[in-house]
């Protein structure tokens, strides 16, 4: 049945033939319903960051609270963790990248308005991450080396926080890369790429390279140095930034020292000069085939780490007069499932298969996608016609995550579309119905409490929902 319309967009009033799901202009499929989305979803992310920043950091140091009640505009005396912090990062980047994208597509106004005041929020909030570096010396697999991290706890002076043992993780580092290396594809800075590798360069340090019993590395990373057991949130974050660093350095001659222990004798360490591209590629390989072989469940997403580790802590070995880490069996997969754990893995399969084309990256994201929707999202559990997603905990931010996992692989999987337009759905209902002040409240579907002062809302909350309005313009604008 043929049905006609008038709208108005763009200030033009249109006359359209809607046949089905496609909207004609004429006898050409028409965009506007996707550029009127796209515009609408990055306004609302520029309004969702901008609310989140005034809230939830303080003064020229940007001491960020980890939370922020919009009835009683009150903060927590509790500062956010490093991790919680680059989710401003992240929201930043992407609000950024966005607004790029819409002025190649011909609306600068965003671009015009926002821009410039974005890149000056983005250095600051750099700078100020500094709050959580500090500087240790780390016994890893192959070396003894000094580094200067990021802390999981801030300090009361930059360079100042405490990172030996447990207070550091690898994963941390990892949601760093992925933003500076973003950061640096927005402005160039070549300060973005160099931080972006010298932390790679940490992180892949604690890859276990010691030879297992069948001649094979036993492979995976801890959670962090201070830690023996290897998780899922500590190797699957770090597939997609190889990929990204592989494609910087393709066709270059730049040379990296790659550090290993030689199968044969298994204990001798040795040293390599690769070229950077074949390096962050084998890595990004060798790391998503980690993770697949030993986290992917029967049902098709990725339990959380696999933990029954001997030894129980870390613990050192003397070679041949030298001191190295020992290596780690960890036997036990352990769970839940957690929503970003399969998001991160189906990212890292996307980028993989867009840079070497193989098949089973292809197929690992297809079943990805279609397992991740059945597992995670459920249908009319809070609100009827809509999927409600796993909020407890960080799930919020969690979730986020596999959104931008379908959003990587929709331009070769088209039925993630589904997938993707119940965050877009979640969103919207939230906004256009909870919205108070600014913020939107940590249930999309269901809304605020009745007592005002329960109404705290995590800052990486807030930041992810403004995070994940870009992302969704973007797709909105590639569709």
């Amino acid at each position: 049945m043929k049905k006609y319309v008038f709208i108005l967009m763009s200030g033009l009033l249109c006359f359209m033939h809607v046949t089905g799901s496609e909207i004609r202009f004429g006898n050409e499929i028409s965009t506007r319903q996707e550029l009127f989305l796209a515009e609408q979803n990055i306004i609302r992310a520029l309004d969702l960051a901008d609310d989140a920043v005034s809230a939830y950091f303080t003064g020229s140091e940007m001491a960020m609270a980890r939370y922020y009640n919009p009835y009683t505009g009150k903060c927590s005396d509790e500062k956010g963790s490093i991790w919680m912090f680059t989710s401003a990062i992240e929201a930043v980047n992407a609000a950024l990248r966005t607004i790029e994208i819409h002025k190649v597509n011909g609306n600068p106004v965003l671009y015009n308005k926002y821009f410039d005041r974005y890149i000056q929020l983005l250095q600051e909030l750099y700078s100020n991450a500094d709050y959580y570096l500090g500087t240790f010396h780390l016994t890893s697999y192959t070396q003894t080396a000094g580094w200067t991290v990021y802390g999981v706890h801030r300090s009361s002076v930059k360079g100042g926080a405490k990172v030996e043992g447990i207070e550091n993780v690898y994963d941390d580092q990892m949601w760093l890369i992925r933003e500076l290396l973003d950061s640096y594809k927005l402005t160039g800075n070549a300060y973005f790429l160099e931080k972006a590798e010298y932390l790679t360069a940490y992180v892949l340090d604690g890859w276990d390279c010691t030879i297992d019993t069948n001649g094979e590395e036993a492979g995976g990373i801890t959670w962090g140095p201070g830690y023996v057991t290897k998780h899922a949130c500590s190797n699957g974050p770090m597939v997609s930034p190889l990929v990204w660093l592989y494609e910087h350095y393709k066709g270059k001659d730049n040379a990296i020292t790659y550090r290993y222990i030689d199968p044969t004798d298994k204990q001798a360490r040795k040293e390599q000069e690769l070229r950077k591209s074949e390096y962050y590629l084998t890595f990004a390989k060798k790391i998503y085939h980690w993770q697949k072989q030993h986290l992917l469940r029967e049902d098709g997403v990725y339990d959380d780490m696999l933990g029954g580790c001997t030894p129980s802590k870390p613990q050192m070995e003397t070679v041949a007069g030298k001191t190295y880490r020992k290596g780690i069996v960890c036997l036990d997969k352990v769970g839940p499932a957690i929503s970003y754990n399969s998001g991160t893995m189906l990212s890292g399969a996307a980028d993989l298969y867009r840079v070497t084309g193989e098949k089973e990256y292809y197929n690992d994201a297809v079943n990805l996608s279609d397992a991740s929707f059945s597992y995670f999202a459920k249908k009319d559990a809070e609100l009827p016609g809509y999927y409600t997603y796993d909020i407890s905990g960080f799930g919020n931010w969690f979730n986020g995550v596999l959104l931008r996992g379908l959003i990587d692989i929709y331009p070769y999987y088209k039925d993630a579309a589904a997938y993707i337009d119940t965050f877009q759905r979640n969103l919207d209902y939230g906004y256009e119905n909870f919205r108070y002040k600014g913020f939107l409240p940590v249930n999309l579907l269901t809304g605020w409490n009745q007592n005002p002062g329960d109404n705290q809302v995590e800052g990486m909350f807030s930041f992810a929902f403004a995070a994940e309005y870009a992302l969704l313009s973007q797709y909105e604008l590639k569709k």
